[in-house]
């Protein structure tokens, strides 16, 4: 069975999008969206993106990391789907309900709203989300925010002086978290939020969309920005709007970058 596919991306963080809203694909197993994400032997991305009917919204988004693990949420590849679905939609997410529009050369998309509590990140036991009692070696101190996935988030002098790929998977695993963790870190200059982010199950990517919306979020609370403000990641710029009470709002480019077929038995 010949299995068309689309290539695109986010600010450089990737995607493989699988469209079965029109015909249904057989069923797609972590084993198999991990085989497919193998930048060696097979297709290669950060997350395989599965479109699919849905009767809660006009369709819904499954999220699958390089890992082959699924997840919740993925702001970069909902901007993505927005240019590829080409008009305003709502989305069905693990996360949520979420609402996106194409803008010229990427979208605009309504990521809900932010949960601080910490049964909502989850977190293993009682802490307060805003300034944890935690620490590994020179992180200490993070925020943590659930924007639909888990993230914590840590505001040093220099992000670039972390070694995240030696601490990002440390923390990612650590009991604290339950269900694993994003992990950002992140410096304010001018106004403007320097970011970097070990993703969970897929490590460093260029850009993460959900990463930059939790640091937003966790550094206007903190009074380090204000909103709007602008993200600089690896991959690029994203600009994100939040206020107490509302949801959070993030637009950026996306881009499609080739399209493809493969056989669905080669990954089975």
């Amino acid at each position: 069975m010949r299995i068309p596919f689309i290539k695109m991306h986010g600010l450089g963080n990737d995607f493989i999008m699988l469209d079965a809203r029109e015909a249904e694909l057989p069923t797609l197993s972590e084993q198999s969206a991990a085989a497919l994400a193998n930048r060696r032997s097979g297709v290669g991305c950060d997350q395989l993106i599965l479109l699919e009917r849905s009767s809660s919204a006009d369709f819904r988004m499954r999220i699958f990391n390089s890992d082959g693990g699924e997840v919740e949420a993925c702001g970069n590849a909902a901007r993505a789907v927005a240019l590829l679905h080409g008009e305003p939609a709502k989305v069905e997410t693990g996360g949520g309900i979420i609402e996106l529009s194409p803008t010229q050369g990427g979208a605009r998309v309504d990521m809900g709203f932010p949960r601080f509590e910490w049964d909502s990140i989850p977190l293993d036991y009682a802490m307060d989300t805003g300034a944890m009692p935690v620490s590994w070696e020179m992180l200490n101190n993070p925020s943590a925010v659930n924007v639909g996935n888990p993230h914590v988030i840590f505001f040093v002098r220099d992000c670039e002086e972390i070694p995240l790929d030696r601490l990002g998977p440390e923390i990612e695993n650590d009991p604290l978290f339950p269900e694993r963790i994003n992990v950002n870190v992140a410096d304010v200059r001018d106004g403007a939020i320097n970011l970097r982010v070990w993703e969970r199950g897929a490590g460093l990517t260029k850009a993460c969309g959900t990463g930059a919306c939790a640091t937003a979020v966790a550094a206007i609370r903190k009074g380090l920005v204000t909103s709007p403000v602008r993200v600089r990641l690896p991959g690029g710029e994203l600009n994100i709007e939040w206020a107490d009470g509302e949801s959070i709002i993030m637009e950026g480019p996306a881009t499609e970058a080739f399209r493809g077929s493969f056989e669905w038995a080669d990954y089975a």
